[in-house]
């Protein structure tokens, strides 16, 4: 009696499922009760019990006698769902989720077919489907007979209960996600006593984004680089909190109005979560880094008017910027269920595993618990990197095809793995050079990239082989520019001493010429960007009429509505609890970062007339939601830098420092809003009060971004021959040399000279994207439930063409094969082992990776302690390493180059 006395005290509350009460639950009580599976929903039978426990993966649990908080909270959800409330959510999932590409083809099959059959019950009065034989005579009584016993022969069990299989999927999807993947790393209740911001979150938080910036802003000019990843400081996060937890005095103090618990008792799962998107939105170098070195530099720009107030300026603009448009766009980027945003799921996954318990299973012979299994997995990554990282290096480009054939010149460009196309079956062991997510992204998004990958490499080979635009003479996967003799070029060049282009030099030097692999992936960017805006527009129509008709309402102040107007899902059902973050704050900080950036223009020089801030703010407020939309479904990531560039390129030629300040700005816009936006969706699963995290990313993103200015003024004073292309502790800044060729490509050559008169054609592959995008739009239109028809994503395969230069398919075979072995395979026949297992690997891996990177790179690579043997040495001496051609300019180029005549070019 009393185990149903904390029952209804801990787990059953009061309300409809669209109020926040019926999703709560008290952790505390719980923890201090065992429930068992004769305890509790007591109107439910022992063997729809276990049903409803297979269904959500809980039948490996090794004692029923305790049962997780998940599947109490489950079980009393569907034993009080009516059955008529049970349909219609059935029936709204159907309308939600058609044409969704995360939902299995067989799961949206399933509940069409029990939304039909508990139509033909309560249509024909038909008990547990046994219909009406009278209606046989019929077309349609027959035809309902027949669709019943196929149904019939599809219950594993042989005990069919519609009523409790609609009930069991109305919850699931009421209270949960019918997403498997999210419920792997979520919880389907909310406890808001838990501590969340607290002391120990803030002194946390504070700290390691200070560590962090410093480090990452300091180091990010190094070739190599090292920075603090959140994958490495979410571990840790762990640790400090447990340390503050036994350290600090159980005290409250109080300060003005708010009373501030020191130590509220155990290091929470909300505490942790608010503490690692404290370091995760904002913990390292800024994007900003790049334009301050430019400007200041007299090796570049030298703009002895950019002083440390435009540095602050453009780098609060930048970053503060994103924020607000984050906040704007979050009620239709962070609130829809389908916009899982798969590459968090990895980092939910590990903090689970750090802090909340779990009850003893047996899944295929695995008892191992999550935390047991990261650790294992994070030890043995961090073990083992050691070998492809320093000690055996082949093994992270095992490039053994042309270790077999070191001089030809077919195998190195086909095979390679260093400079060619990379196609081998076998490519690596090391986890570091498998690119693409395998544990996170889904499967389908795996499949989609290689085929653009594949479409990429007969392209690239194609204009290799037949030296279209004069490719042979260049190596046929390369992201420099070369000149044309075939030499790398160099931008300084042409330019004459305040930086501008000196036409008499650019007559002697020519136009820079691309790779045939920078060709097919510059070819890509441009048909991109009108595709997604496109395909989005065609495909998410109705999502996208809701967000457009939102933003409108949220600018008319006069009117108080809640930003979860409209969504009822559980976790938005949820958040309702806690007080929201009006629009006009985010609207305030976007204003804000406006006029710094107006500011920064005026008074500091930096030659940019005002109107490409509004052009670039613009631009991602046109891109960023159908950018948002793939991610948020797929996993990949796009940026508009590359349109950026062309279009200022066009309007403002020969202006390298107008095309920096806005390519920072939007770029960043764009990159910082989609950071933010995945930090809110962590803390949206989670139940992190959004106020919380308002005031955490603010502390956070401040302080980064006055350190960052603050490290980067540091180390240019203090290194000696700071972005010299020979600095003696290698600070040669190929992040800055690389945005300073691209500005002077695009900004001062511009690309009216490269794409429009060398490479005419790129300007086509606009209208090839949209073009495309028709009939992959009417393939999902008409044929939808088919699975070509759902799962071709011409997005994601134009994106994966962009794969290359300097990358290749060896960075991505792997991927796929690891894709078809967990998110595949072991997804759909070992269900219960992904659930509880496969992220924990994926962040397991990562975290392993991060902590073992650092130690190597300040043991043996800070100050270089070389191994030289023949498994370090043999990809150095193969002729993929030296990045061949197929012609030769002396011998074969006319008149000793390539390219346009001396005299004509463009």
């Amino acid at each position: 009696m009393s185990e149903k006395i904390d029952l209804n005290s801990s787990i059953t509350k009061g309300g409809g499922r669209l109020e926040a009460g019926a999703h709560e639950v008290h952790l505390d009580a719980i923890a201090s009760n065992t429930f068992s599976l004769g305890g509790i929903a007591d109107n439910l039978t022992t063997e729809q019990k276990f049903y409803v426990l297979k269904r959500l993966d809980f039948d490996n649990l090794e004692s029923l006698e305790d049962l997780p908080p998940s599947a109490v909270f489950m079980l009393e959800r569907v034993q009080e769902l009516d059955i008529n409330e049970a349909e219609a959510i059935l029936i709204h999932f159907l309308e939600e989720h058609e044409g969704d590409v995360n939902i299995p083809i067989e799961t949206y099959d399933f509940v069409e077919r029990l939304v039909k059959h508990k139509q033909l019950e309560n249509s024909h009065g038909i008990v547990n489907l046994h219909v009406n034989t009278s209606d046989s005579k019929t077309e349609k009584g027959q035809a309902d007979i027949d669709a019943t016993r196929s149904f019939e022969t599809e219950d594993a069990d042989g005990s069919l209960d519609l009523d409790l299989k609609v009930r069991t999927e109305a919850a699931i999807f009421a209270y949960w996600s019918p997403y498997p993947e999210v419920r792997a790393v979520t919880d389907p209740f909310d406890d808001p006593d838990i501590p969340c911001e607290t002391f120990r979150v803030y002194v946390i938080g504070i700290i390691w984004v200070v560590l962090g910036t410093i480090i990452g802003e300091f180091f990010t000019e190094r070739q190599p680089s090292i920075s603090l990843g959140s994958a490495a400081v979410q571990l840790f996060v762990y640790p400090s909190g447990k340390l503050l937890e036994y350290v600090l005095p159980k005290k409250t103090i109080n300060i003005w109005r708010w009373k501030i618990d020191l130590n509220p008792g155990p290091w929470s799962h909300k505490e942790q979560m608010l503490a690692t998107l404290c370091y995760s939105v904002s913990g390292g170098a800024v994007y900003a880094t790049y334009f301050i070195n430019l400007q200041k530099l007299d090796i570049f720009y030298n703009n002895l008017k950019f002083t440390i107030g435009a540095q602050f300026l453009i780098v609060l603009a930048s970053n503060f910027m994103g924020f607000g448009l984050a906040g704007i766009f979050r009620k239709f980027v962070v609130y829809p269920v389908f916009l899982i945003w798969p590459t968090i799921l990895p980092t939910l996954a590990v903090n689970r595993s750090l802090v909340q318990p779990e009850k003893k299973e047996n899944i295929h012979g695995w008892r191992i618990s999550r935390y047991a299994f990261f650790l294992t997995v994070f030890a043995a990554s961090f073990i083992y990197f050691w070998i492809p990282d320093y000690l055996f290096t082949a093994l992270s480009t095992f490039n053994w095809i042309s270790w077999a054939a070191p001089n030809s010149l077919n195998v190195a460009t086909i095979t390679g793995s260093q400079t060619g196309l990379g196609l081998n079956p076998i490519t690596t062991f090391d986890w570091n050079n498998i690119l693409g997510s395998p544990l996170a992204l889904p499967f389908f998004t795996q499949v989609n990239n290689y085929i653009g990958m594949l479409i990429g490499f007969f392209a690239i080979v194609g204009l290799w082989w037949t030296n279209y635009k004069w490719t042979a003479y260049l190596p046929i996967n390369s992201n420099s520019i070369f000149t044309n003799t075939g030499k790398r070029y160099s931008v300084t060049s042409v330019l004459n001493s305040q930086g501008k282009l000196d036409q008499d030099k650019y007559e002697r030097v020519g136009p820079p010429f691309y790779s045939a692999a920078n060709l097919v992936a510059y070819g890509a960017f441009f048909a991109v960007y009108p595709m997604n805006f496109f395909y989005v527009v065609f495909s998410h129509w109705r999502q996208l009429k809701f967000a457009l008709v939102g933003i409108g309402k949220s600018f008319n102040f006069k009117v108080k509505r809640s930003t979860y107007e409209g969504f009822d899902d559980p976790f938005s059902v949820s958040m309702k609890k806690y007080p929201e973050v009006p629009e006009w704050w985010f609207v305030i900080i976007l204003l804000i970062s406006l006029v710094f950036s107006i500011v920064n223009v005026e008074v500091y020089d930096l030659q940019t007339p005002v109107w490409t801030i509004f052009f670039a703010l613009a631009l991602n407020l046109v891109f960023l939601l159908p950018f948002c939309i793939v991610y948020a479904a797929t996993g990949t990531s796009m940026s508009i830098n590359v349109l950026l560039e062309m279009i200022i390129g066009y309007a403002l030629p020969g202006n390298g420092t107008a095309l920096n300040f806005v390519k920072t700005l939007g770029t960043n816009i764009d990159s910082q809003a989609e950071n933010y936006i995945t930090n809110q969706k962590q803390a949206h699963y989670w139940r992190i009060p959004p106020r919380s995290l308002f005031r955490v990313q603010m502390v956070s993103v401040l302080i980064n971004s006055l350190l960052a200015v603050g490290i980067l003024n540091l180390a240019i004073s203090s290194i000696s021959d700071y972005c010299h292309p020979r600095q003696p502790q290698k600070f040669t800044c190929p992040g800055t040399t690389t945005f300073y060729s691209a500005s002077v490509i695009w900004g001062v050559i511009g690309p009216k000279k490269i794409f429009g008169g060398l490479y005419p054609v790129m300007q086509y592959t606009f209208l090839i994207g949209f073009l495309v995008t028709i009939p992959c739009w009417a393939l999902k239109r008409y044929y939808g439930k088919t699975v070509i028809g759902k799962y071709l994503h011409p997005v994601v395969i134009t994106s994966g063409m962009i794969g290359y230069a300097p990358y290749n398919l060896s960075y991505y075979t792997p991927a796929l094969y690891l894709s078809i072995a967990f998110m595949y395979v072991i997804r759909k026949r070992y269900t219960a082992w992904w659930e509880k297992y496969n992220y924990t690997l994926a962040g397991g891996l990562n975290g392993g990776i991060a902590f073992s990177s650092i130690i190597i790179f300040f043991a043996v690579q800070y100050h270089t302690k070389t191994l030289s043997w023949w498994g370090n040495d043999v990809n150095d001496n193969i002729l993929d390493a030296t990045a061949p051609s197929r012609l030769n300019v002396t011998t074969d180029a006319p008149d000793g180059y390539f390219g346009p005549r001396i005299g004509h070019f463009p």
